[in-house]
């Protein structure tokens, strides 16, 4: 399941664990091709492992900005509140996949 979160939730939502967060808009093309392949990546791995988590940069302008967030999609992949991968652009299930497992 993917979690929507905002400015106001972010810090809450990923200090704990491992947790991938897809910043993204609903203008944005390359989001909506983005969108149903983290659908399909929470399928694949129990909240357990990994929590995966979106927020509207058009709607929460903070965070974005706090993080370096030039361009959308980006993915930011963090562990107990650390940031440990920024992924800019599409990326396909596969890629996605092995930079998970690196840390799982």
């Amino acid at each position: 399941m993917i979690s929507e979160i905002t400015d106001g939730t972010f810090q809450e939502e990923t200090w704990e664990g491992l947790v991938l967060t897809d910043f993204w808009a609903t203008w944005c093309g390359p989001c909506r091709t983005q969108a149903p392949i983290l659908e399909q990546l929470a399928q694949d791995y129990d909240e357990t492992e990994i929590k995966i988590t979106k927020l509207n940069i058009d709607e929460n302008m903070d965070t974005p900005v706090k993080f370096g967030i030039m361009s959308i999609p980006t993915l930011l992949l963090q562990k107990n509140g650390e940031v440990l991968e920024k992924l800019v652009g599409v990326h396909s299930k596969e890629q996605l996949k092995e930079v998970i497992e690196k840390y799982l």
